[in-house]
């Protein structure tokens, strides 16, 4: 079985050398870029399951690079910086990261939250790549929906999984806590803001009416139903 591959974007080379060296041990394959523009090239043949990504990068800013791959890879995203504020930490979740780790850390807890992300992206229900629900196909395996005129729109490998977890509960209401615990992520209001802004932005590509949505319905103070009927292909 090939071992998962985790990608390093930071400039610091202690940093880049004290996570390959502690991944490496915990069984992941790594490879370690200190500039955005070597690793955007390296993309192109390569398909990593997580990617770590610093913020502060000498050649493009982190926050666009992370909404970009977000939208356009299948990795698991997690950010790794120095910018302690909340509102750092919800703009980064916001567009499109899976986790939010605040230097200085400890290298296991690193290796921790790269297990977690691993875990998590692996569908519990249903392995299926596409699902079929009310005239419109989540193809999962591209990031798009497909509405019934076969007009595309990308989602984000964050909004992914909250899509996929409604889709797997259809009918069904799904906590706050259940979702943090699916989701992975800290509780709290940086995690819950994060929800919202997913959710919101899931129920804009689905063409919804913000206040009577259709499919992904709010039950304040209890969570969410999502009450489209869904089949697996």
């Amino acid at each position: 079985m090939t071992k998962p591959l985790v990608t390093i974007l930071d400039d610091e080379p202690q940093i880049r050398t004290m996570l390959a060296d502690a991944l490496e041990e915990a069984g992941f394959r790594t490879i370690s870029f200190g500039r955005a523009t070597e690793f955007e090239a390296a993309l192109k043949s390569t398909s990593p399951d997580v990617c770590l990504v610093d913020l502060g990068l000498p050649d493009k800013d982190g926050l666009t690079l992370v909404h970009r791959l977000a939208l356009e890879s299948g990795a698991s995203i997690i950010i790794i910086s120095g910018r302690a504020q909340v509102q750092d930490r919800v703009t980064g979740l916001e567009l499109g990261a899976d986790d939010y780790i605040i230097k200085p850390f400890e290298p296991a807890e690193v290796v921790a939250r790269v297990r977690a992300r691993l875990r998590k992206s692996k569908p519990a229900e249903n392995t299926g790549g596409t699902a079929f629900f009310n005239g419109w196909i989540a193809h999962f395996e591209r990031y798009v929906l497909e509405d019934e005129h076969g007009v595309e729109t990308a989602f984000s490998h964050a909004e992914g999984e909250v899509l996929r977890l409604f889709l797997n509960a259809p009918k069904r209401l799904i906590s706050r806590q259940q979702m943090q615990e699916s989701l992975g992520g800290v509780a709290g209001e940086s995690f819950d803001r994060a929800m919202d802004v997913r959710i919101s932005r899931l129920r804009t590509k689905l063409g919804e009416d913000p206040k009577n949505p259709r499919l992904i319905k709010t039950i304040y103070g209890a969570g969410y139903i999502f009450l489209g009927d869904v089949r697996w292909g």
